[in-house]
């Protein structure tokens, strides 16, 4: 174990010890959570305060009092636990999830060698999938099993993970400490409810343990030429661009995550992912991060996003359901997932975490700044799985738009499916039925790492107002960038949640006017790089929108030739 370069990269971030090639917890830690396994007659701890001091001794026991934690942690463990929380919830919890949490953690060690024993036989064609740093502009995977992820999140809620050089390797918040201080601080429901969901989460796991599996992958558009790879592309590469524009469709209401499509769908991300959603934040990535607990587990070891990086999470499991947001948000109760689980156990959830220019203000028109947002949404609708048709579709030397026409369809009302080859053809069923950790890596065997990130031809864009609202973009602007990507990255559709924006309204006809002039990649970006000089010279005041179709917001539709909605 000691030679492994996974383990030690992610060792220094973790609580456990290693000696001659094991891992363990020191003996004060196992002989305390023991008790605590036991439950509260034998361990004592029965309320968020004497919690509190129990986690203090596990901390004293790993040298973590150094570590400093938020002040008024002790006392939002005991506001929540001990007034918040009801008799009856209270009296579950510590008397049957610490218990069980106890347990997992004394387990924590041998799930962590299982892991790297998993890791090992998955280990095909150069691929790893071992726990590690993924870092900065270094592309790599790592797939954990629910249950080591709960052993985790465990960590996480007792405040146990080392915290010193985090900042260093640009690491985010990964211990519990600032959720429940900011709940004392500054108390308002949305903290609160934001911990409900997270203690729903362990009651869940505790009740019925699950056994899939969850893979975080870093994306990484080189910035150099790399035979290989697809690389950092240049304004040129977007300006004569002959890819057709995918459908485009628009959902007035609803919600990302509750759509039903097996897509990619966009987690409006700060690029250090979650980001506030372990301190104060509830806004889309926040959210999701609390009713899909799960993905916080990437906190622990993965860095922050460069401008030509993406993070994909696929498996995450939803446990909560909510209503609000922001300020209103507040937890309604249990979610029961129901999505199909893919041959490697992960649930069909697929999570593209990208990152916005913040407060861009003007200068989110200048080209340069274009350009950062199209190659960012592109880094993570592209699917690595499809570089070799996309070779072919690319060759060095260029494609006319005569050549290409031979490979694409018309993509209004009809499938871009023959872009792909048949060999990317899907090669296994899905099942509902998760697998053991045994055939998984039956598996890998089987079919190989290429497998991990395979996805069908069918797998479109699930996305809405990324980069507006709190950072401040212009939502016409954004929602142009994310088609073009997902167009370029030969997504048959994207579905777009306007949630009811008002600079939005006349988004169904406009993009269906667009597609009406079979416009390319390269055609409308060119049209938008015009209009955004325009805007950043103060040559125009108006959006987009009314700059490209004046008449419709001239309210002359007749001018605008609109197809039939279908």
């Amino acid at each position: 174990m000691e030679s492994r370069e996974d383990l030690n990269s992610i060792l220094p971030y973790l609580p456990l010890v290693m000696r001659s090639s094991t891992l363990f917890w020191p003996s004060q830690v196992v002989e305390a959570l023991k008790a605590m396994a036991r439950g509260p007659l034998h361990s004592r701890v029965d309320s968020g305060e004497l919690l509190f001091l129990a986690i203090s001794d596990l901390r004293d026991s790993l040298s973590l009092s150094n570590h400093h934690f938020a002040p008024s942690f002790p006392q939002g463990y005991a506001l929540f636990f001990d007034e918040l929380m009801s008799r009856e919830e209270s009296k579950k919890w510590f008397e049957e999830v610490v218990p069980a949490l106890a347990d997992l953690l004394l387990r924590f060690p041998s799930l962590l060698q299982t892991h790297y024993q998993t890791a090992d036989i998955a280990h095909i064609n150069g691929v790893n999938t071992g726990l590690r740093l993924l870092r900065s502009q270094e592309p790599g995977i790592v797939f954990l099993s629910q249950e080591f992820i709960g052993a985790l999140l465990g960590c996480s809620l007792f405040c146990l993970f080392p915290v010193t050089n985090r900042g260093v390797e640009r690491l985010p918040t990964i211990n519990f400490d600032q959720l429940f201080a900011s709940l004392y601080d500054n108390y308002n429901e949305k903290q609160e409810n934001k911990i409900r969901c997270i203690i729903h989460y362990f009651e869940r796991i505790f009740s019925h343990m699950p056994i899939g599996f969850v893979s975080f992958e870093r994306k990484v558009l080189p910035l150099e030429h790399l035979p290989q790879c697809i690389s950092y592309p240049k304004a040129e590469f977007w300006s004569n661009s002959v890819i057709p524009l995918c459908c485009f469709e628009v959902q007035n209401s609803g919600l990302i995550e509750d759509q039903s499509s097996e897509a990619l769908e966009v987690d409006f991300a700060n690029k250090f992912i979650g980001g506030g959603a372990l301190h104060r934040g509830c806004v889309q990535e926040e959210i999701r991060f609390m009713i899909n607990p799960e993905l916080i587990a990437g906190m622990l070891f993965l860095p922050s996003m460069a401008d030509n990086e993406a993070i994909e999470i696929i498996g995450a499991e939803r446990f909560s359901s909510y209503t609000g947001y922001a300020s209103s948000f507040h937890f309604t109760g249990d979610y029961v997932d129901k999505k199909d689980v893919d041959c490697f156990g992960r649930r069909k959830t697929r999570i593209i975490a990208i990152d916005a220019l913040c407060s861009p203000r003007m200068r989110q028109y200048k080209q340069e700044c274009l350009l950062r947002e199209i190659n960012k949404a592109f880094c993570g609708f592209f699917a690595p799985s499809k570089h070799q048709q996309y070779k072919r579709l690319f060759p060095e030397n260029g494609c006319s738009r005569a050549q290409l026409d031979q490979n694409i369809e018309d993509p209004i009302g009809r499938s871009r499916s023959n872009l792909l080859s048949h060999d990317n053809a899907s090669t296994s069923d899905a099942t509902t039925e998760e697998k053991s950790v045994n055939q998984v890596i039956r598996n890998y065997e089987e079919k190989g790492c290429e497998s991990l990130g395979h996805e069908d031809n069918n797998i479109g864009i699930v996305t809405g107002n990324w980069g507006c609202g709190a950072f401040g973009g212009d939502p016409e602007l954004k929602t142009i960038i994310q088609w073009l990507a997902a167009s370029q990255a030969l997504r048959p559709f994207i579905s777009y949640y306007s949630f009811g924006l008002d600079e939005l309204q006349n988004l169904d006809q406009v993009t269906r006017w667009i597609l009406s002039q079979k416009w390319t990649v390269g055609d409308l970006w060119n049209m938008l790089v015009e209009y955004s000089y325009q805007k950043y010279k103060g040559q125009t005041d108006v959006g987009f929108f009314t700059w490209l179709l004046p008449s419709l917001f001239g309210h002359d539709t007749e001018m605008l030739d609109l197809p039939n909605t279908p």
